[in-house]
């Protein structure tokens, strides 16, 4: 189905090019603006096709076509049978997102030897089930041994807007690791900060290291903030703690290095935790558990078609909270340590 982004010039805004209205209420880039008036439909003002240097007035309805039908990530080949897969687990879906939970040991993007069993190629298959041609977009990615949500945007636009929610801190993701050695409790919630820069690991491209000073080449920010919700007494048969983690910015395995730079590498880490004997986990025990957005038209008026004779309402979503069930060797785990 089509993409349409509808708008109002309201009664107090002075007259202005289109453009100016697309870009100051739709928050439509100069690029977008130029990509939308070669789709069908376009641009259109008052259900007419229009330029987008033409002057829109008070009470105009400006119309944008954001995506085709015939967009397709036909790079992507359809999904493995399902026994190879587990079966996509959707936590919501609007005609510009979806959320998927992840399970372990699936990569999101097809790479090397996982060309055509990534969660990319799953979510394309299950948009051409339904019969509709959607261009796979994840927001982010997930390790292919971390679990959880993961989020795809359905056309540029919402992508773009989402991403510059992810960089801004409008998006927040809480992950949650199961560590080694007794941490204490924050009983009060409260959050502790590591800002100790990474690098790629000079003797291990596939790995990064701490780089306390910034010197090492590649050497980039990195900032997580941590809060210990359970742990086991010091003296228990099996030390870990269960810890909810924010990233403040998103580097390659930046909490299992942050976390083994304290002391506590995730269990299951094999990466970075070579000496794990409790064998609670076959993977890194990291799973992406809550997140909170804002939807990327918030504000604006969306329909399916630009000639459609029913009425535009206004999407009154604020924010978007989801939440993935913990997967089973968290589970085992909790009962297992607490």
């Amino acid at each position: 189905m089509n993409r349409y982004l509808t708008i109002h010039i309201p009664e107090t805004s002075a007259p202005a090019p289109v453009s100016h209205f697309l870009r100051t209420q739709a928050g439509l880039t100069k690029k977008q603006i130029s990509q939308a008036k070669f789709r069908p439909g376009g641009v259109q003002k008052n259900g007419q096709q229009c330029r987008v240097t033409e002057t829109a007035y008070p009470g105009d309805q400006i119309t944008v076509c954001l995506e085709t039908d015939d967009v397709d990530s036909a790079q992507l080949e359809s999904a493995p049978a399902p026994q190879f897969l587990p079966e996509l687990e959707i936590l919501y879906e609007d005609q510009d997102i979806l959320a998927v939970n992840k399970p372990a040991g699936i990569v999101t993007h097809p790479s090397g030897s996982h060309y055509s069993d990534s969660l990319s190629n799953q979510v394309a298959a299950y948009f051409r089930s339904k019969g509709e041609s959607t261009k796979v977009r994840s927001i982010g990615r997930l390790d292919k041994e971390t679990s959880g949500i993961l989020l795809f945007a359905r056309n540029q636009t919402a992508a773009a807007r989402l991403q510059k929610q992810r960089e801004s801190g409008i998006s927040e993701k809480t992950y949650l690791a199961a560590v080694s050695g007794s941490m204490p409790e924050d009983t009060d919630g409260a959050f502790h900060r590591i800002t100790t820069p990474l690098a790629p690991d000079p003797k291990n491209r596939l790995k990064m290291v701490i780089s306390p000073d910034g010197s090492l080449p590649g050497s980039k920010p990195a900032e997580t903030l941590y809060s210990v919700l359970k742990s086991t007494a010091p003296d228990s048969r099996i030390s870990a703690s269960l810890v909810m983690l924010r990233l403040k910015t998103g580097r390659t395995h930046q909490i299992r290095v942050h976390m083994a730079s304290l002391g506590h590498p995730l269990l299951g880490d094999s990466m970075y935790h070579l000496s794990d004997t409790a064998n609670l986990f076959s993977r890194a025990a990291l799973h992406a558990w809550k997140l909170k957005f804002q939807p990327p038209f918030p504000n604006g008026e969306t329909t399916s078609s630009p000639l459609s004779s029913m009425p535009c309402t206004e999407n009154a979503k604020k924010e978007i909270s989801l939440e993935a069930p913990l997967p089973e060797d968290f589970k085992k785990f909790y009962e297992t340590i607490f």
